[in-house]
């Protein structure tokens, strides 16, 4: 396997022989169960895998017979498809895909819900400069003209208004593993992940070059 579902612990750091101090992100990564087995578009092998448990009186029948089928009885909290690389061997169903799959020294990216910040203006949420903040200016904060009223005479796409500010979907590129903790299920990420504290996020190995690597 070439992914993992995860959850954000926090932020800590990690001290190399040499003194070195490298700021990591722990994640909770795993064991996560195989729940299904099939094949995606371009007839390459995709396993479903599920992390977390949820209540027996919250899950739908449907998914409780899906997870069944598979020889897992709690319903997982959340499930994921992720393609099996090409000449690795598949897992079977009811395997519990572990945190080992990772090593130290390995690429990942990593997929994860931002916070929300609520709705915001154009300062904090696209940098914008503002206007003067000397006397005579009452609007320091606003976004000033959108444009000429009678060519285009609307506001055209894209122009930068106030509005929701984080709470998406976003993944980082070219992350590194520090460590990996087998026996208590945790992987340690060079740098910030996508998301609040317990988080869930999506852990895959990166295939070639990314603008940070």
């Amino acid at each position: 396997m070439n992914g993992l579902i995860g959850r954000k612990l926090g932020m800590t750091r990690v001290f190399a022989e040499d003194g070195t101090v490298t700021p990591v992100t722990v994640v909770e990564a795993g064991p996560c169960p195989v729940i299904q087995l099939k094949e995606n578009s371009r007839g390459n092998k995709v396993a479903q895998l599920g992390f977390g448990e949820k209540k027996a009186k919250r899950t739908a029948k449907a998914l409780s017979g899906h997870v069944k089928a598979a020889g897992v009885e709690a319903a997982p909290r959340i499930l994921r498809d992720f393609e099996v690389p090409e000449g690795a061997e598949s897992p079977a169903l009811g395997d519990r895909v572990k945190v080992d799959v990772f090593a130290e020294g390995d690429v990942v990216k990593i997929t994860g819900t931002t916070r929300g910040r609520g709705f915001q203006g154009v300062v904090k949420r696209y940098n914008f400069r503002g206007a003067p903040a000397s006397h005579g200016h009452s609007r320091h904060r606003s976004r000033g003209s959108m444009g000429p009223g009678t060519d285009p005479s609307r506001v055209v796409k894209g122009m930068k208004l106030p509005g929701q500010m984080g709470n998406k979907q976003q993944t980082e590129l070219g992350l590194s593993v520090v460590r990996v903790d087998v026996e208590k299920n945790l992987i340690f990420i060079k740098g910030a992940v996508p998301g609040p504290k317990t988080g869930l996020l999506l852990i895959k190995k990166q295939e070639g070059k990314s603008r940070y690597v």
